[in-house]
């Protein structure tokens, strides 16, 4: 028998199997789930229970979806039940923070199903999918079912601090970014703990995402210089698009007023990185060990580039699109991998031999 073990990606080098990566997936992801439930439910008591069913239901569904195939692979549900890694789970918790709290049953169930079956398993399970299935799952609820998917909330009324009323079509505080004819009145504060903040479930609290992201790097699992690479060229380029979209006037370039414009483009920066999915989607979609490249250059090159197209895809549909931005970089990986290669090991340039010019 051999004493190699063939598995597919992802690979680590540690006595840690997927299964248990995975595991502290999910605990890294509790905090933002629990945060956004009692946020929402602390603006409408029954948002709060409303985000705890979408999350539940988008966790079953995903894990049945696995099950339900593998037994239709005619395997048998303790061999199913036995090499069961967790990772259906983690794409069931991600969809469900992906999606409103007044999202249609059908809607997360099917976004859940599509994620697992036709993005995962289809391509052979676990480490074999070529794009992420949460987001996979996200795009196609967006795309297909409109309305059913969720609109985006706002609150007209204020309880404890934090913003209450009836869920009702408004501007989210990255939409004002792009529009000046839309206000916000969050603070940074705000954006970043998660008071009054509309939006999809796991992307209100991005304090939560956070303190989940520092769980996943203390346990190894997680290199943070990715997800900081992203968010952080996502800000700058964001402020470099405002500025320079503030420095024309009816189509004309106002050059003496580009220094006085800076500092106005300069304080969009913690908006634009606190708006929307950006922290949710670094921190735990961008980073999927199948769906990034092999070597360092490659992954600082991956996620500058995925920064710059989140910034410049946002400021075209003046609004989120990180989900895209992630989609499509992902869909490029194997082009990286395939013109960025590590070096073998113990590999030596060979010198080139000069020339010698005979004597005359």
């Amino acid at each position: 028998m051999s004493k190699y073990v063939y598995s597919s990606s992802p690979h680590v080098k540690s006595p840690r199997t997927t299964k248990q990566i995975m595991i502290d997936v999910c605990i890294a992801l509790l905090p933002a789930c629990i945060a956004g439930c009692v946020l929402l439910g602390l603006a409408e008591a029954r948002l709060g229970w409303l985000s705890l069913m979408v999350l539940a239901l988008a966790s079953l569904s995903a894990v049945a979806s696995e099950f339900i195939f593998l037994l239709c692979c005619k395997k048998k549900f303790t061999e199913i039940l036995k090499q069961f890694d967790f990772s259906s789970l983690v794409t069931g918790l991600l969809v469900g923070m992906n999606m409103y709290a007044t999202s249609k049953w059908y809607a997360v169930i099917l976004a859940s199903v599509f994620a697992v079956i036709i993005v995962k398993m289809l391509f052979g399970g676990t480490g074999k999918n070529i794009v992420n299935p949460a987001i996979a799952g996200r795009i196609f609820a967006f795309i297909a079912f409109g309305a059913a998917f969720g609109g985006v909330m706002s609150f007209d009324k204020k309880v404890f601090g934090i913003q209450a009323g009836f869920v009702q079509t408004g501007a989210t505080p990255l939409q004002t970014l792009f529009d000046p004819e839309k206000t916000s009145t969050l603070s940074n504060l705000d954006l970043l703990i998660g008071t009054g903040v509309p939006g999809c479930i796991g992307e209100i609290c991005k304090l939560a995402l956070i303190a989940g992201g520092v769980y996943l790097v203390v346990r190894g699992v997680l290199n943070f210089r990715w997800p900081l690479v992203y968010i952080l060229t996502t800000g700058v380029v964001s402020v470099l698009i405002f500025w320079i979209d503030s420095c024309f006037k009816n189509g004309q370039f106002v050059g003496a007023l580009m220094g006085s414009k800076f500092v106005p483009a300069l304080k969009t920066f913690l908006p634009s990185i606190l708006s929307g999915g950006l922290i949710l989607g670094a921190i735990f979609m961008a980073t999927d060990y199948v769906t990034t490249p092999n070597t360092k250059l490659g992954n600082y090159i991956y996620f500058v580039l995925l920064g710059i197209l989140t910034a410049v895809l946002r400021k075209a549909v003046k609004g989120e699109a990180v989900s895209f931005a992630i989609l499509l970089m992902n869909l490029l990986v194997p082009l990286f991998d395939l013109y960025i290669r590590r070096k073998p090991f113990g590999y030596v340039k060979p010198v080139k031999e000069k020339k010698v010019k005979e004597a005359k």
